[in-house]
């Protein structure tokens, strides 16, 4: 048979794979995550029909003859370019910048995805829209160890903010220097023991002919405020009450203005878990009913000496192969690792407008692979006609 009816097999076959490919690329224009390929070709295989001659004095070289024998796919090379951002505004929905994989657990194995639309089961796992589970550290009292093996991520529903004491105040805002001597201002603010349990912290105000008188009954702690022009003469008053020391320094003294209040505490009851948030760094940061803030985990990222040698698994996530290099775990922002963004999906990095001319180059491609088949076979006709 003709050389060229199989070289327009092979054409045709090659070019069939390049339409897939691309029919691929366009299916996931919209998959988040989703890294676009291309197909490479090569020759296959040439036939040598004459041998290439060595020069010498009396004839000049001669180079070598060969007949190509078709085409096929050299391989298809997946593109990690970076894909566009697109706000979600959920905080479970994260972006890679730069370079990394999200590290998720499915059926005993660890796969690596660019898709990061996250969110919690029942259980509070953190987890993909197919179930895989995300991979990071956990952390003990809002520390996280990163030198330890990444694993489940899961967000303790249960959590509890400890309490703190009070051990300081701060009281703020004016006395009026127009009060008539004896007035007395009562504030009151709730402070907590190392427990947690609320009590009344009472300071009494009390107008005197040099100023003002300042007292807390429980503990009997008392001081006096002296003002010149309106400011504390010398460098203010501190009163300790019992465990907690107040801090009046910032009190004035000006005329009609009755301002003076406590302005904060630094103790709290124990507190239950409300909500989280993902900084860039992968940090989830849970947010107490008690106004604290605490580090639960932090998202683990991997990356890859060659992202190109990764095996697709399927779900938008990909496997370690022999060619990929072996994963390195670390955390997102160090040197090598990109950074997260909140909020954000990153979308395909498929070209539209590239992908179309693959299709027309591919259908050319394809037809004119079809051409050489149907020439030879009027070759073959002609040949099989000779004898009638």
């Amino acid at each position: 048979m003709l050389r060229s009816l199989y070289s327009g097999i092979s054409g045709l076959r090659s070019h069939q794979t390049m339409l897939d490919v691309t029919g691929n690329n366009i299916a996931n224009v919209n998959t988040a995550g989703f890294k676009g390929s291309s197909v490479l070709f090569q020759d296959s295989l040439s036939q040598l029909i004459g041998n290439p001659g060595i020069p010498d004095d009396q004839v000049g070289g001669r180079n070598p003859a060969q007949v190509g024998l078709g085409v096929q796919v050299a391989g298809v090379r997946t593109n990690f370019a970076q894909g566009s951002a697109q706000a979600t505004g959920r905080g479970g929905d994260l972006m890679i910048s730069g370079d990394g994989f999200f590290a998720v657990r499915s059926g005993g194995e660890t796969l690596y995805t660019r898709a990061g639309g996250f969110t919690f089961d029942p259980t509070g796992k953190m987890v993909t829209a197919d179930g895989s589970i995300v991979q990071g550290w956990a952390a003990q009292n809002g520390v996280v160890n990163t030198g330890a093996a990444a694993g489940n991520i899961v967000l303790p529903l249960d959590a509890v903010a400890p309490a703190r004491a009070t051990t300081a105040a701060t009281v703020a805002g004016n006395l009026p220097s127009t009060a008539a001597t004896g007035d007395v201002l009562v504030r009151d603010v709730t402070v907590y023991n190392a427990q947690g349990t609320p009590s009344t912290l009472s300071l009494n105000f009390t107008r005197t002919a040099a100023g003002w008188d300042v007292a807390e009954p429980v503990s009997g702690a008392t001081g006096a405020l002296a003002f010149t022009d309106g400011k504390q003469t010398g460098a203010g008053l501190t009163l300790t009450a019992g465990a907690v020391t107040v801090d009046l320094t910032t009190v004035t003294g000006y005329a009609t203005l009755s301002t003076v209040a406590v302005t904060e505490q630094n103790g709290a009851a124990a507190g239950t878990l409300k909500s989280y948030s993902i900084t860039g760094d992968g940090s989830i940061v849970g947010t107490f009913s008690n106004g604290a803030t605490q580090t639960l985990a932090k998202i683990a990222m991997a990356v890859f000496d060659n992202p190109e040698g990764l095996e697709k698994a399927g779900n938008s996530s990909y496997r370690a192969s022999v060619n990929s290099g072996a994963v390195r775990m670390g955390e997102p922002g160090q040197a090598g690792f990109g950074n997260l963004q909140s909020g954000f999906l990153e979308m395909s990095n498929v070209d539209l407008s590239q992908e179309f001319t693959n299709l027309i180059v591919a259908q050319r491609g394809f037809q004119a692979n079809a051409r050489i088949i149907t020439t030879s076979d009027e070759v073959l006709q002609e040949l099989t006609q000779l004898k009638r």
